[in-house]
């Protein structure tokens, strides 16, 4: 658990000074991906921003991640350039603090932060001690962004288990769990009109890939029913937007990267043996055109996770506890709101 939680904070803070490669000169930029849908690419390089998208519908604003407050306060003047409708609504993906330290922010300007019920199990688990634990990755966060120690958590209060939806007949928005990806209590928001996915962090356009708050394995099953939707615009939680291909390429990475641990694993290759072959499994998987830019300073991590996975190992990190209900297609609950 330490292990875990000093690896996660050290992640929220080198995103701020420039470890993660910019991939698309577009960034900080507000693109129209469909009438009265935006989406905007953080600058994750250089403040460690997420990717944010906003809906503007008949009566209001619904926000598609909180970012860090700083990244709130950027995105904030640009929604205000296009609309003065009331920002009603902030949805976080997951608990991270590039995705929800920016809650407060919202909060303020008269947002209700909204997420899956295991986003704040997880927030309580490891962010902080508002909860009466001790101080989490909230307060070591703290110590190192200015903007998060001018600031306080402000964890979501309206919360869904399976499906959240809002439709004002011009805009359909459904807020969709499926099961454990990049943590366990991740959260899609779709468009089925437009047929456009924000997928936070479940899927990425780029080297962002931090596998030690989810399962791999359940990670690329998520997301395989995530693609069943059939969208055709990706908005990633980092990396520039694209069509389905972004969506199809991470789920390729994650295929690809297993496969070339089992091989290992298959000739009976130790953990510690599996790390010495880290630069052959890079080889491999840079073959693949469409996996070159998965490939960055997490992969070590990653390589580690699965090996862990498939030979059911856990290392010195201990196993986290997993949602009371399992993960549900979402055939099965379409029609249901929760």
């Amino acid at each position: 658990m330490i292990k875990t939680y000093f690896t996660i904070t050290s992640i929220l803070f080198i995103t701020s000074l420039g470890w993660f490669p910019d991939l698309n000169a577009e960034v900080n930029k507000t693109e129209e991906v469909a009438p009265g849908v935006y989406f905007h690419e953080g600058d994750v390089g250089r403040r460690g921003h997420c990717n944010n998208g906003w809906i503007v519908f008949k009566d209001f604003v619904l926000v598609v991640d909180a970012n860090f407050p700083s990244g709130a306060k950027e995105v904030i003047p640009k929604i205000r350039a296009i609309t003065d409708k009331p920002i009603r609504f902030a949805f976080d993906t997951h608990h991270h603090g590039d995705h929800a330290y920016g809650n407060q922010v919202w909060f303020e300007n008269g947002a209700t932060i909204v997420a899956h019920e295991g986003a704040l199990m997880e927030m309580k688990k490891y962010e902080t001690g508002l909860f009466g634990s001790v101080p989490g990755r909230w307060e070591d966060t703290a110590k190192n962004r200015e903007d998060v120690a001018n600031s306080k958590l402000k964890p979501p209060t309206l919360l869904f288990r399976n499906e959240m939806i809002f439709d004002d007949g011009q805009h359909r928005v459904e807020l969709l769990h499926f099961g454990t990806a990049h943590t366990r209590g991740d959260g899609f928001a779709w468009l089925p009109k437009e047929k456009i996915l924000f997928t936070g962090d479940a899927c990425v356009n780029g080297p962002y890939n931090y596998t030690g708050d989810g399962n791999i394995t359940a990670w690329e099953k998520t997301l395989l029913i995530a693609q069943k939707l059939g969208a055709t615009t990706i908005c990633p939680g980092h990396g520039p937007s694209g069509d389905g291909t972004v969506l199809a390429d991470q789920i390729l990475f994650f295929n690809s990267l297993m496969a070339e641990v089992k091989k290992l694993v298959n000739e009976g290759k130790t953990e510690a043996q599996v790390k010495e072959s880290i630069d052959a499994i890079k080889a491999s998987l840079k073959k693949q055109d469409r996996l070159q830019r998965y490939v960055g300073s997490f992969f070590l991590d990653q390589v580690t996770q699965a090996y862990r996975e498939i030979t059911g190992t856990t290392g010195d990190k201990k196993k986290t506890a997993s949602l009371p209900h399992k993960p549900t297609d979402r055939s099965t609950v379409i029609g249901r709101l929760e």
